[in-house]
């Protein structure tokens, strides 16, 4: 008899059934704060790979299915700053066949732009104008897989509009994302919400902690691009026919090298030292004396790329007996900064963020590079594209590992000369050799692209700026560090090349004992035929190349090592000074202040 009313009791108790509803209330809230964060999660993917979305894009575009043949570029429409701008092609045949691809630009016949089952390339030399790029199965261009084009635009021809409406997307991206986290926090807190102004609740036994809660979401999100990108987990799977992967694998390989027990010499730089260098001709000449070369020249690497270098091969600075570093006039474009970026994240530390950025000359440049310090997975976007999409592809060149490391060491340099073709630095204009191939000729062209004044100050500032930090970082170090100038080229007149080697370290002072080789030393190999474009040493400039710089490495190194060890004061050798001498700057053998400029 008791029971019905007891039981009507507990369905009517007004503060169970309010208990109920606030308990659904919550309940409802979580699940939209839920369905909010989700939301804001899906945004955030969407933005980080937006970039392999508009490759698909491209892709479906031209017809081309997500596993068939495709090339891309990224951007398609390229802005000309400072007379030139840069993108990036990738290609892929699809099914592991050999790709073919070609350029093309107005008026002018196709050119072999590059040849592999696939891969990616920055190009930093587009102008205004169109450039098709098609991808072929064949060298005579008979079966077209793809085709992209690039189109470049001066930055007055850019649609103003379209810029500013490209940075408001972005930036209400932005703060769309900051609104909807806000939001979703302020749903799953605890306490009745009000439905008039302000809607923020007056009494909850929990406060919001808006800010603290977005602190520790950017903390988690940096801990988890650490965990991913900062440790060897990614870098492991790199691409290695790209820049950061080339650069992974070839300081990886070094640091894992075991000892010679030899007096090993460390031989630092660009394109120009990759392809002028030879490491079996150095150890086959240096063998005799003790030596042995070792031989991180990098195509595209830059002086402050060559710091990392070290330090990640080199962490005691004792484990070589001398560096190499070359100066002089290069051509490094601003344009490249992406590309710079990318190929030094592998070496990078949050420490870093501040030096690292500095070496960048616009805002932009340096915002990546810091950006890419600190979130590592920044600098491998295209990568990461890459890898979601072809994941097996990734591991089947991955394992090609060691045979690229032995097709490095062993590579002879091109094989034909410039013989019979000739610069005229008036009219800018450049007679070919009848025996140069049309692929080769339009090489030719592109190295001759005269840089900028304020292109050619920027790379001298890079080596002004960095080379005294890695001489600072062996100033305690019983290593040598020798200077070393290149060839300039076959066309001594083209002005680009043409800048007296000694302003490229004026006013640096020399905090640890160095020596430079003269500044002449390799002028009998300015001359057409030790060279296959303006730039670049052929395989016969390579072998004297390499000749020369042993024979100067091994009798100063040499003659060093003998008057250190002979008398326990500082000793001078005939040529400058040697190792273990501290001095207030650098002189070449012919007595020249490099350091100082006189």
């Amino acid at each position: 008899m008791n029971a019905a009313p007891r039981l009507n009791d507990k369905v009517c108790d007004p503060s169970q059934v309010g208990a109920r509803n606030a308990w659904a209330a919550a309940k409802a809230r979580s699940l939209l704060a839920a369905g909010v964060m989700c939301f804001a999660m899906f945004l955030a993917t969407m933005r980080m790979f937006g970039d392999a979305v508009e490759q698909a894009a491209a892709a479906d575009n031209t017809g081309n299915s997500p596993i068939g043949p495709v090339i891309t570029a990224k951007p398609e429409q390229v802005t000309i700053t400072s007379g030139s701008g840069s993108t990036e092609i990738q290609w892929d045949t699809g099914n592991g066949s050999i790709g073919f691809v070609f350029v093309t630009t107005k008026d002018r016949k196709p050119v072999l732009f590059a040849t592999s089952p696939k891969g990616r390339r920055v190009v930093p030399w587009i102008r205004a104008g169109s450039f098709v790029f098609e991808l072929y199965s064949d060298d005579q261009r008979r079966a077209l897989l793809a085709t992209v084009t690039v189109s470049g635009t001066t930055q007055s021809e850019a649609s103003p509009s379209a810029t500013l409406l490209g940075g408001g997307v972005r930036w209400l991206l932005v703060v769309t994302l900051i609104v909807i986290v806000y939001i979703a926090v302020y749903l799953s807190s605890t306490g009745t919400l009000r439905t008039t102004f302000p809607t923020e609740p007056t009494t909850s036994p929990r406060p919001l902690h808006v800010a603290r809660n977005l602190l520790l979401g950017v903390a988690a999100f940096v801990c988890l691009d650490g965990v991913i990108f900062h440790t060897r987990l990614y870098v492991s799977i790199l691409a290695p026919d790209s820049y950061a992967g080339r650069l992974a694998a070839i300081t990886r390989a070094e640091k894992q090298r075991p000892p010679s027990g030899l007096k090993e010499v460390l031989i630092l730089g660009d394109s120009r030292m990759a392809e002028g260098f030879s490491t079996m001709v150095a150890d086959q000449l240096g063998s005799t004396a003790g030596f042995k070369f070792v031989s991180l020249a990098e195509p595209a690497s830059s002086v402050n790329t060559w710091y990392y270098m070290i330090r990640e091969v080199d962490p005691t600075a004792r484990r070589y007996w001398a560096i190499v570093i070359p100066y002089g006039i290069g051509y490094e474009p601003s344009t490249a900064d992406p590309l710079r970026i990318s190929m030094a994240a592998p070496l990078l530390r949050y420490a870093d963020c501040f030096d690292f950025a500095s070496g960048f000359q616009r805002w932009s440049g340096r915002f990546r590079a810091f950006t890419a310090c600190i979130l590592r997975g920044s600098a491998y976007q295209s990568d990461v594209s890459d890898l979601l999409e072809h994941p097996m592809a990734r591991i089947r060149s991955v394992q090609q590992e060691p045979k690229r490391l032995h097709s490095r060491a062993v590579y002879k340099g091109r094989d034909y000369d410039l013989v019979g073709t000739s610069y005229d630095p008036k009219t800018g204009q450049v007679t070919f050799s009848p025996r140069l191939t049309d692929p080769q000729r339009e090489a030719v062209r592109k190295s001759l692209v005269r840089p900028s004044p304020a292109e050619i100050e920027y790379f001298l500032k890079l080596q002004r700026d960095w080379i005294p930090q890695i001489m600072d970082r062996y100033s305690n170090s019983p290593t040598a560090i020798v200077l070393t100038p290149l060839p300039r080229g076959p066309f001594v007149e083209f002005t680009g090349l043409s800048t007296a080697y000694h302003p490229v370290l004026a006013g640096v002072i020399a905090h640890k004992t160095a020596f430079s080789l003269p500044e002449r030393t390799f002028d009998f190999l300015e001359t057409p035929e030790y060279y296959f474009d303006g730039y670049h040493l052929n395989a016969r400039g390579r072998q004297r190349f390499t000749e020369t710089l042993v024979a100067q490495l091994v009798g100063h190194l040499g003659s060093a090592d003998s008057q250190e060890y002979s008398s326990s004061k500082p000793q001078l050798a005939a040529n400058g000074p040697i190792r273990r001498t501290h001095c207030s700057a650098i002189r070449n053998s012919s007595g020249h202040d490099l350091m100082s400029g006189e």
